[in-house]
């Protein structure tokens, strides 16, 4: 797997898993549940900073790693975004 669908992976789970945690919150409220998501999604979360700060230098790509649940998309689109603008215009 290649970095970035690595992140496109990670960024995926990382917002799956909280959207499960916050609707089970608001729901029912089902501790096995949480204790069997709430990990999984601090993992993904973690992977989604530790594959951002290899694959970018910038800062703010850096900070945006941080948002928890969105984080890791706003990342996929800032890097798509700085490899469309590093391509040479025709």
């Amino acid at each position: 797997m290649t970095p970035p669908q690595t992140l496109r992976i990670a960024a995926g789970v990382e917002l799956a898993t909280l959207v499960v945690l916050l609707t089970n919150l608001a729901t029912v409220h089902w501790p096995p549940l949480s204790s069997a998501i709430g990990p999984t999604h601090g993992c993904a979360y973690l992977f989604v900073i530790v594959l951002t700060i290899r694959q970018s230098r910038a800062t703010r790509t850096r900070a945006m790693a941080l948002v928890p649940g969105i984080g890791g998309l706003l990342v996929l689109r800032q890097l798509a975004h700085m490899h469309q603008d590093s391509k040479p215009s025709p």
